[in-house]
């Protein structure tokens, strides 16, 4: 939950045309498999793969989305430990500044990314499969609806605020650390849908983990809020002693 902001750099002309090439080498690659697929030899690998990978199994993607959505889970508290400390300065005696800066914005990303997955296997699930509605629209699944739709409120603040992290330099440094604070309601949001709707939650090691992340971002949000009083304290008897100064009282 980083409030800091730092200048946005301007990529070269190299990294530009890097990019441009990457990216159509990668839709190559994509448009050629998906051709490949449809050709005899192409359904001969498809159909090994499925051998041996089990991809037909109705359990493969029940365990890909309990999986994905564990580490979605810890890369979002990575997340906000990481911006919480970057706030109040907490690890800056073990980690450099910038460094957990960009750590943080890459984090984010990536938890984002497996949340994606974690949603997304969802939709071919022949277990308990979902409609795209009921993935998008809150308290509307058929699993858990109430715990499943905070989950999904979590999840779209998260992105918010990730969003926002890109556009600070054009909404404001005000109002992107007013958005930002939103960070804390995200990780809420995603830890009780993990803890009262994921099915490994009965678990003793996963309530452990649920508690012992949790702990750790209640520790460190304290910790901001005092240093938040403490700084605002010392600001305003700063100013209080500088008024005094320039507007001595005078004696009768």
């Amino acid at each position: 939950m980083s409030t800091e902001t730092k200048p946005v750099k301007t990529p070269s002309l190299e990294k530009i045309i890097v990019s441009i090439l990457a990216t159509t080498v990668f839709l190559g690659i994509v448009l050629f498999g998906a051709l490949a697929a449809l050709t005899p030899a192409g359904q001969t690998v498809i159909q090994w793969m499925k051998t041996l990978f089990a991809l037909d199994s109705v359990q493969l993607w029940w365990y890909v989305t309990r999986a994905s959505g564990i580490v979605a889970y810890l890369l979002l508290w990575l997340s906000t430990v990481l911006g919480l400390a970057v706030k109040s300065k907490y690890l800056d005696w073990a980690l450099d500044r910038l460094f957990s800066y960009d750590f943080h914005e890459f984090i984010s990303l990536l938890s984002i990314a497996f949340v994606v997955l974690h949603i997304g296997v969802l939709l071919i699930d022949r277990y308990l499969p979902y409609t795209i509605w009921q993935i998008l629209v809150p308290f509307l699944s058929p699993y858990r609806p109430f715990w499943v739709g905070i989950g999904v409120i979590g999840f779209y603040v998260t992105l918010l605020v990730t969003i926002t992290f890109y556009l600070r330099n054009r909404i404001g440094p005000k109002a992107f650390r007013a958005i930002h604070v939103l960070s804390l309601a995200g990780y809420l949001g995603v830890t009780l849908h993990g803890f009262f709707a994921g099915t490994d939650s009965p678990l003793p090691a996963m309530k452990i983990l649920y508690i012992g992340t949790g702990l750790v971002v209640v520790f460190l949000t304290v910790y901001w809020l005092v240093l938040h009083w403490q700084q605002s304290r010392e600001k305003a008897q700063a100013q209080l002693k500088a008024r005094r100064v320039a507007h001595p009282v005078r004696a009768r």
